[in-house]
């Protein structure tokens, strides 16, 4: 292996500092989670996470919304699915939700404030209690 720097080191510990930063879930109002079954694997998800991550990074929106790994929502024929939570919205699960989607949904729900009404699957059963 080869030998590090100190600033090799130091760009290193910013970077995991950063990464780290993206996981922690303190004082972040708004919740994104994707559904990382074996479905939703297969059909995409881990792209569709990436996606989420790096949009949110470039908006940056990464002080303000969280986003979490799931495993099966159920809705395998729709995967990969999102469930959406954020104040003073309706919690939604979108589903077929790609890379493009995942745009569609940081800039017209998280930053718009405004559902996409033809992506919507269903309001999770915890609205029905």
């Amino acid at each position: 292996m080869a030998k590090m720097s100190l600033d090799d080191l130091r760009n290193l510990r910013d970077s995991k500092k950063n990464d780290l930063r993206k996981r922690d879930t303190e004082g972040k109002k708004i919740h994104v989670v994707v559904g990382m079954g074996t479905c939703g694997i297969a059909a995409g998800a881990k792209q569709t996470l990436d996606a989420f991550i790096n949009g949110l990074d470039e908006n940056k929106l990464v002080d303000s919304v969280d986003v979490r790994q799931t495993g099966c929502m159920g809705m395998c024929h729709s995967e990969p699915s999102v469930e959406v939570i954020a104040p003073g919205m309706p919690t939604v699960i979108y589903g077929n939700v790609d890379a493009a989607v995942a745009g569609e949904i940081i800039k017209k729900h998280i930053i718009g404030r405004e559902l996409l009404d033809g992506r919507i699957l269903d309001r999770p059963a915890a609205d029905i209690f």
